[in-house]
């Protein structure tokens, strides 16, 4: 009998990650491209397809050693049919049928969903938020993406469409985000405004890695500019506490890398500033699984949709 995989594909607003995984859940290969260099919609699908290909190629692989083909998306998609609603970040996708077109080309079971849904699977199943059945996990990066367990599912909404954390509104007047409101969180921590904030501070280009590392050596300027990130994050998760009343908010993507002195003004923020009840109940952590939850995730979407 045929050795059976799982491909991964975690489309991000920057990067797109694809990998293939055993049964056990287990990286045997991987490739990353820029997601820039692919600015129009069928570049996007074409290097999708190709990454796909060369990965089979790379381990001469069979169609019949592929199980399926997960891939996780930074937007809105109907997940049964495998349309996409739109990828804010990402222009020119609307209402495309992805799932159909990607079953055509590659010849292989497609399934799809939002990327943070599929890194909320992975660290339920196999991460920091197994053993819990309410949790929230986000994922920090070029957007601000998150999942919902609640009472040990995912939780999806009418659309599934629910969980925009990234698109709660913390300023009536706030910066024009990219999903058409004003205000929303991710206009102040999403990956590429944070990063002009910090060359306001540093007077220079610095990467977020570097400034994380600036802020665990004391460097005043690094801690004020990651308290003051955690301060807009915390904001947006008390009112997240409230509404939801998780056992535990799990963090996770590039900016979780901060460390300490994002974590400790996000917790000290939503002590103050969510309701007794809810605030004494929440735990806050950093993910468990890292860059790898996407991918892991769309694994287990595979297995666990082929199951039903």
């Amino acid at each position: 009998m045929a050795k059976k995989y799982i491909i991964a594909i975690d489309l991000g607003g920057t990067n797109l990650k694809v990998a293939l995984l055993d049964l056990n859940y287990r990286i045997i290969a991987r490739q990353s491209f820029s997601t820039r260099n692919f600015s129009k919609k069928d570049k996007l699908i074409g290097a999708i397809v190709n990454s796909v290909d060369k990965i089979q190629k790379a381990r001469r692989l069979d169609k019949q050693n592929i199980l399926g083909v997960g891939l996780g998306l930074p937007g809105s998609a109907d997940t049964e049919r495998g349309i996409v609603y739109s990828l804010t970040n990402i222009p020119g996708w609307k209402d495309v049928r992805l799932g159909r077109i990607l079953k055509q080309k590659l010849r292989l079971s497609v399934f799809m969903d939002n990327d943070a849904n599929l890194m909320c699977l992975a660290e339920y199943r196999l991460g920091r938020a197994r053993g819990l059945r309410y949790a929230v996990c986000l994922t920090l990066g070029t957007g601000v993406g998150a999942g919902i367990i609640a009472d040990g599912r995912l939780y999806r909404g009418a659309n599934n469409a629910a969980a925009e954390v990234g698109h709660l509104p913390i300023n009536e007047d706030g910066p024009a985000c990219n999903c058409g409101g004003k205000g929303c969180l991710e206009t102040y921590i999403g990956n590429n405004r944070i990063l002009a904030q910090a060359k306001k501070i540093f007077r220079r280009s610095i990467s977020l890695e570097e400034t994380s590392r600036l802020a665990a050596e004391g460097d005043k300027r690094a801690l004020a500019f990651w308290s003051r990130t955690g301060e807009h994050l915390g904001v947006a998760l008390a009112g997240v506490v409230n509404l939801l009343n998780p056992e535990a908010v799990i963090i996770g993507g590039g900016v979780a890398n901060a460390g300490k002195a994002l974590f400790d003004k996000v917790k000290k923020v939503i002590r103050e500033r969510a309701m007794r009840v809810q605030a004494r109940q929440v735990k806050v952590f950093k993910a468990r699984l890292g860059d790898a939850a996407g991918l892991i995730g769309a694994a287990i979407m595979v297995r666990e949709a082929l199951k039903k």
